[in-house]
C-alpha cells in the first residue's frame, strides 16, 4: 500500500505546469474505436486511468504508442470482444466503449463500471438512450450485453446533464443512420474535446458545449487527431493550494474560462490573483472570508473540486456551508478533516464549516481519488507531519504530483509500505 508523507506549513513558489484532463482523455481513448485508422491523442497524462484504458485497447488488438505526453493508436487489426471485470472494475470510464463498441460494430460485452465510491452514479441514462437507438440490452451478473442490427439517431432529452451520457450518446450515435438530438446535454469542456476528435474522424457533432448537441451519422470514420485540453480539476487544486501555502505561484498551461466558477469563489473570499492567456499566479492570503460554496454542473462549481475547496473552507474566518449537489458521498473525507483539527458538522449532502482551525499532521486516508487531493491540501497547511494512505486513488488522475510539488518547495514523499 502507498501512502504520502507531507511536511506542513511550508510556502511555496515557483510554477506547475498543468497537464491534460484525465475526464476527457478518458472518454478520447475509447472513442478512437470507432475508427480502423490511425489516431493521435497529444497532451495526455500518464496516469493510471489512462494506462488501464490502453491495456483495455490492446485487449481489443490497439497498437499503440505512448511517448512523452501523446498516444497514437493504430486499430487496423482491432476486433470487437467482451471487456472484463478485471478491466471494467478499475475504472468508471469503462462504460465509454459501451458506446463506441455498439457504435463500430453494433454489439458490446462489457462488465459494470468501476471507479471511486463517491455514489451510485447509475449508467441510467445511458441505457434509456441506448434502448432508444434500438439497442437490445441485457443485464446479468453485473454483466452487459449490448446488441442491435440497425443502430437509429434518436432524440433524447436527459433529466439531468450527465457527462458521461451525453459522452456515451455521442459515441454511439456518430456512426448511426440519421440524426441524433441530445437536448439537455451536459457542457462541460471535455464534451467539446470529445466532439473535436470525433469531427477530425469525419463525424459531424454540432453545438458541443451547449445543452443542444446534434450528431449527423455518416457511415465511416478515418484517422483522428486531438490535442487533450488542459485539467481545469488539477489546476484547480493547485491553485487552492496557492491560496493557502503559494508566494507568486505560477499556475501554467491553463484556460481561465474553465475555471471561472472557482476565481469568482477565491475573489470572494479575499484571495487575489494575477492571470495571462494560459496561466494564473497566486500567493497565500492571510485572512480569507468565509464563503458558501455550492457544486453544479458546469458552469457551475465543479463538483470535482468541492472536497479540496472544503480544506481551503477550514481556514475561512468565519461560517462556510458547502453543499454537493452532483453525489450523494461526496463528504466521506470530513472525518479525516476533523481528526486534523477542522470543526465541520455533515448533514445530508451539506457541510457546515468554521473557521479558522489550525490543522495538524496526522494518519489520514484518501477514500476516493478528490478526497485524496483533500488530505494532500489539509497536509500543507497543517503543523508537523500527515501520511496519506490508500494514495493509490490520487494517482488515477494527478500526474507526477509529487515531483512537481517537491518542484515548488513541499516536502513530500510518495512510500510503498510493503517495501
Amino acid at each position: 500500500m502507498k501512502k504520502l508523507i507531507i511536511e506542513g506549513c511550508k510556502e511555496i513558489s515557483g510554477t506547475i505546469k498543468i497537464n491534460g484532463a484525465k475526464n476527457s482523455v478518458v472518454a478520447l481513448i475509447p472513442a478512437s474505436i470507432l475508427t480502423k485508422g490511425k489516431c493521435t491523442i497529444t497532451n495526455v497524462p500518464d496516469i493510471s486511468d489512462v494506462r488501464i484504458l490502453l491495456e483495455m485497447m490492446k485487449e481489443l488488438g490497439s497498437e499503440i504508442v505512448f511517448e512523452n505526453d501523446t498516444i497514437i493508436i493504430d486499430n487496423k487489426n482491432v476486433s470487437n470482444k467482451p471487456i472484463s471485470e478485471h478491466y471494467a472494475s478499475k475504472i468508471r470510464a469503462s462504460y465509454y466503449f459501451m458506446g463506441s463498441l455498439i457504435g463500430a460494430y453494433h454489439k458490446a460485452e462489457i462488465a459494470y463500471p468501476g471507479g471511486c465510491v463517491i455514489g451510485s452514479r447509475p449508467i441510467d441514462y445511458h441505457i434509456a438512450a441506448f434502448k432508444k437507438m434500438g439497442v437490445h440490452i441485457e443485464e446479468k451478473d453485473s454483466q452487459y450485453t449490448l446488441n442491435v442490427d440497425n443502430l437509429k439517431g434518436c432524440e433524447f432529452y436527459l433529466d439531468f446533464p450527465s457527462v458521461g451520457a451525453t459522452i456515451n450518446i455521442m459515441l454511439s450515435s456518430v456512426l448511426a443512420e440519421g440524426k441524433t438530438i441530445i437536448e439537455n446535454a451536459a457542457k462541460e469542456p471535455e464534451i467539446a474535446n470529445v466532439a473535436t476528435f470525433l469531427n477530425s474522424m469525419g463525424a459531424r457533432v454540432f453545438g458541443a458545449g451547449t445543452s443542444t448537441i446534434t450528431i449527423e451519422g455518416v457511415s465511416k470514420l478515418s484517422d483522428g487527431f486531438v490535442e487533450t485540453i488542459p485539467d481545469r480539476i488539477e489546476a484547480g487544486t493547485y491553485l487552492i493550494i496557492g491560496a493557502l501555502i503559494g508566494n507568486n505561484l505560477k499556475i501554467e498551461n491553463v484556460i481561465k474560462e474553465h475555471l471561472l466558477a472557482l476565481l469568482c469563489k477565491l475573489k470572494e473570499a479575499g484571495i487575489e490573483y494575477q492571470s495571462t492567456v494560459n496561466s494564473i499566479t497566486i500567493s497565500k492570503s492571510e485572512k480569507i472570508k468565509a464563503v458558501n460554496v455550492k457544486t453544479s454542473v458546469f458552469p457551475g462549481f465543479p463538483t470535482d473540486l468541492g472536497q479540496p475547496m472544503s480544506a481551503l473552507l477550514t481556514q475561512c474566518e468565519g461560517e462556510s456551508l458547502f453543499e454537493e449537489t452532483i453525489y450523494e458521498n461526496r463528504l466521506r473525507h470530513v472525518p479525516h478533516l476533523n481528526s486534523m483539527g477542522a470543526n465541520i458538522k455533515a448533514f445530508d449532502n451539506k457541510a457546515i464549516i468554521k473557521g479558522r482551525t489550525p490543522l495538524h499532521g496526522r494518519k489520514v486516508k484518501a477514500t476516493d481519488l478528490r478526497a485524496g487531493a483533500s488530505m494532500v491540501v489539509a497536509g500543507l497547511i497543517a503543523e508537523g507531519t500527515t501520511e496519506v494512505y490508500n494514495i493509490e486513488h490520487l494517482l488515477r488522475g494527478y500526474e507526477r504530483i509529487v515531483d512537481k510539488l517537491s518542484e515548488v518547495g513541499v516536502n513530500i514523499k510518495l512510500i510503498d509500505d510493503e517495501k
